[in-house]
């Protein structure tokens, strides 16, 4: 594929990769540290179990599992269970934390000039490598892993690179980005858009997780300019409705949940940027973006081909092992462009009318006063048709009727969910999307 293998975009032992407790940390203090964890892994290990909550060690214990020719795995959640599920199917397993990562790299000295450090700079792995098995949930509630090759992520991270370069060079040419992410490493976006970046691109990672608006800007403005902010629709809310000042940040990158056009215009507004929105699965990895407060339909990358069929769509990309599949509805448009009309999970049928939704619950949060909701189906269908949907809504200062009669104007009444709960905070997980065992435990307790 002529895809370069290295674990480093660059050899050059100076390049900053990590901003951490207020400087910046070069690639030979990186592999300096990468070098120490890999001697304190276990010699007849096979699988790192990564669950390192520090951005920096995520990405330190991330590559010395590769050094050392080993896999990372990614559990779908830090419940003991899950972590004990994954761990029983896969043997020769182990577990890598904050703990182990500072015990490891307690007397690395970095004004030392370490000669296995700089190697490690040129370290090349072989393509064909699993770097990670990721996993979510499953149908069944049983994990299921999803292999990643090493190729495969040099391919993707390839073109996530070049979009957000794009969107860059007109004001900041080939300066290098800061990146500052909300969301964790742990899963498939945060890992592509914080950890593999930062790697393969010549850019640069914030360590923190800031969550709250303030704490953001406050990341935001220890970086240097050009400065990239990798979130969730959940956070831009948040900082949409803060009134925090923020520094200039060139591009904000959204994925997880879909971006209406409102929320980015705001966004580019208050924070003088430019919001990239992408598109993509665990399974995927991103191949598409858009800038949201101007386009509908979504840009594949490069080389990256659609086949849309009635339940869904494949996916073709050459640094794919086999082709993909997605459950989006997907239309192809000229430009290499497509517009997505919904997952096919997503649309349901009652008294004989289909609706999606996610197009339920964009007008939803479309109402006056309304925070964040969400819409969606309690019941297990029967034949592809449900008895009705259920919503969860944020609206400290609205009540249930008043949202259903706003509602009614733009829904058919067989669409307006029933129940209507308000709640004060939508049970999210960690990248802000609504596991359905997280809302109908939201539901049953909201009773």
């Amino acid at each position: 594929m002529g895809l370069n293998r290295s674990l480093l975009s660059s050899d050059d032992p100076e390049r900053p990769v990590l901003w951490v407790q207020g400087r910046p940390l070069a690639a030979r203090q990186v592999m300096q540290r990468v070098a120490a964890v890999a001697r304190a892994l276990p010699a007849d290990g096979r699988y790192l179990i990564n669950l390192c909550e520090h951005r920096d060690y995520f990405l330190i214990a991330f590559c010395a599992a590769l050094v050392r020719g080993h896999t990372n795995l990614l559990p779908s959640s830090r419940a003991e269970g899950v972590i004990d599920e994954v761990a029983a199917l896969n043997a020769g397993s182990y577990r890598c934390d904050d703990e182990l990562v500072e015990r490891a790299c307690a007397d690395v000295r970095d004004d030392a000039r370490d000669a296995e450090a700089t190697t490690l700079c040129r370290f090349e792995l072989p393509g064909e490598h699993v770097a990670v098995k990721a996993f979510t949930s499953g149908s069944t509630g049983t994990p299921q892993g999803h292999v990643k090759f090493w190729r495969s992520f040099l391919g993707s991270t390839a073109q996530n690179a070049l979009r957000i370069r794009e969107c860059l060079a007109p004001e900041y040419g080939d300066a290098r980005p800061w990146i500052v992410a909300t969301v964790p490493p742990q899963h498939m976006y945060g890992l592509e858009m914080s950890i593999i970046l930062p790697l393969l691109s010549d850019m640069a990672v914030h360590a923190g997780r800031p969550l709250f608006p303030a704490d953001i800007a406050t990341a935001l403005a220890e970086v240097p300019e050009p400065r990239v902010l990798v979130t969730t629709p959940v956070h831009m809310r948040a900082i949409a409705a803060s009134g925090q000042r923020f520094p200039r940040t060139a591009l904000v990158v959204s994925a997880t949940a879909p971006l209406d056009v409102d929320l980015a215009s705001s966004m580019e507004r208050q924070l003088e940027s430019t919001v990239l929105e992408m598109f993509g699965s665990t399974e995927t990895c991103v191949i598409a973006a858009r800038r949201t407060s101007s386009e509908q339909s979504w840009r594949l990358y490069p080389s990256v081909a659609l086949t849309p069929d009635a339940e869904g769509s494949g996916v073709h990309a050459p640094w794919f092992v086999a082709p993909m599949r997605l459950q989006d509805l997907i239309e192809l448009q000229p430009g290499n462009r497509f517009v997505v009309y919904g997952r096919n999970a997503d649309m349901i049928e009652v008294a004989g009318k289909r609706a999606s939704l996610a197009d339920l619950t964009r007008r939803l949060l479309a109402i006056a006063g309304v925070q964040d909701a969400v819409v969606f189906q309690p019941d297990a269908a029967a034949g592809g048709i449900v008895r009705r949907v259920a919503a969860l809504v944020v609206a400290p200062s609205l009540t249930p009727d008043a949202i259903a009669e706003q509602l009614a104007h733009n829904v058919d009444p067989a669409f307006i969910p029933r129940p209507l709960l308000i709640v004060p905070q939508l049970p999210r997980n960690d990248v802000g999307k609504l596991p359905r065992e997280n809302l109908l435990a939201a539901l049953r307790g909201a009773r």
